[in-house]
Order: C-alpha cells, then sequence, then structure tokens
C-alpha cells in the first residue's frame, strides 16, 4: 500500500517540479525542455530518490542585498548554464540521438522540441545566451574579472613583487569603496528615521 501512494507522490511531484512556467519562457522553449528531460531521464536512468533529493544545483533565490549582486549572481548561473549545455553538447555522440517529439498546441508556428537532442540543446543555448548578453552583459564583464583573479600566479616572484608595489593603490582604493559604502548606509538610516519621525 505504501509502495504506490510513495510512487504517485513521486509522479506528482516530478510533473509539477518539471513543469517550467513563467512569464519569460515561451512555448516553445518549454516543450523544448520537457522534451529534453524526457529523454536525459530515459537515457541517463537517474532513479527519482536521485534527482529530487532536495539538493539544487543552483539555489532557487538569490542571495539577500542589493540588486547589483542579485545581477551578478544571476549572470554567474547563466554564465554556468552556458558552460553546462555545452558540456552536454560536447557529450552527445556524433549522430544525435531523437527526442520524443511532441506537436505543438500553442499555435507558434510549428514550435515544439524538433526531436534532435543536438538541435534542441543548441536551441536552449541560444536563448541562454541571448539572454545573457542582453541583459547581463556588464556582469559577464565583472565575472570574468573575478575569474582572471584566480589565476594569479601566486608562486611567481615577479608576480609577488609587482602585487606589493600596487598594494598601497588598491588597498586605498578598497578602504575609500568601503568607506563610501558605510557612509550611504548611515545617510539612509539617517533619512528613514526623520521620515519615520515626521510621519
Amino acid at each position: 500500500m505504501v509502495s504506490p501512494v510513495r510512487e504517485a507522490v513521486c509522479l506528482i511531484l516530478m510533473v509539477a517540479l518539471c513543469q517550467v512556467r513563467g512569464a519569460y519562457i515561451r512555448p516553445k522553449m518549454n516543450q523544448t525542455i520537457q522534451s529534453l528531460l524526457r529523454h536525459y531521464v530515459s537515457t541517463t536512468r537517474i532513479d527519482d530518490e536521485k534527482r529530487f533529493d532536495g539538493n539544487n544545483v543552483f539555489p532557487k533565490e538569490p542571495p539577500a542585498g542589493k540588486m547589483e549582486t542579485k545581477l551578478l549572481f544571476m549572470g554567474g548561473i547563466l554564465e554556468s548554464y552556458e558552460k553546462l549545455l555545452g558540456h552536454m553538447l560536447k557529450q552527445l555522440p556524433t549522430a544525435s540521438p531523437q527526442t520524443d517529439s511532441v506537436d505543438s498546441t500553442a499555435g507558434d508556428g510549428g514550435a515544439g522540441p524538433s526531436g534532435d537532442v543536438r538541435k534542441d540543446l543548441r536551441y536552449i543555448l541560444t536563448k541562454v545566451q541571448e539572454l545573457k548578453k542582453k541583459s547581463f552583459h556588464e556582469q559577464e564583464m565583472i565575472l570574468h574579472g573575478l575569474q582572471d583573479l584566480k589565476h594569479v600566479q601566486m608562486d611567481n616572484f615577479v608576480v609577488q613583487s609587482k602585487a606589493l608595489w600596487e598594494l598601497p593603490w588598491l588597498y586605498e582604493e578598497a578602504s575609500s569603496l568601503s568607506d563610501n559604502s558605510e557612509r550611504r548606509r548611515r545617510r539612509r538610516r539617517r533619512q528613514a528615521r526623520k521620515t519615520q519621525l515626521r510621519g
């Protein structure tokens, strides 16, 4: 008795979680994602217990804080998706496997998954790249700058010498930015208190 109930709950949960909805997701993109999900579920044989273990690959909520922080975070997630989808494309065999082709009922002029995994992955990758280029260009530049910082050669004596030479200016700049940020925060608090006292 427990097993059929558990299976039914898992099936309902899977259908609810897998259905992509939103004002920004076009029906063609939604159908393509669903087709790819069906393909990868059937070919990878990953059981539902592992897939729905409660640990997301990417956080559903961006970190609390300023809009700039959220935009930077979402830009990083889009960059990760771009790399992930590119990796998935490279993993495909030369002759692309077929996905379950679903006829479109959205009236989007034949929109819907193509039935070709490679073509579907390229379509989703293109959509991610378009969004990233259109709305997250500045964040992408910041992320690339941060990634470059990870590749500083720590054991190179020339790099160490140059870094020490640059430290006073960079330390001064970082302190100034931090101080300006703190001043703005205090000013906002004072203005909020004045507004509360007046109201």
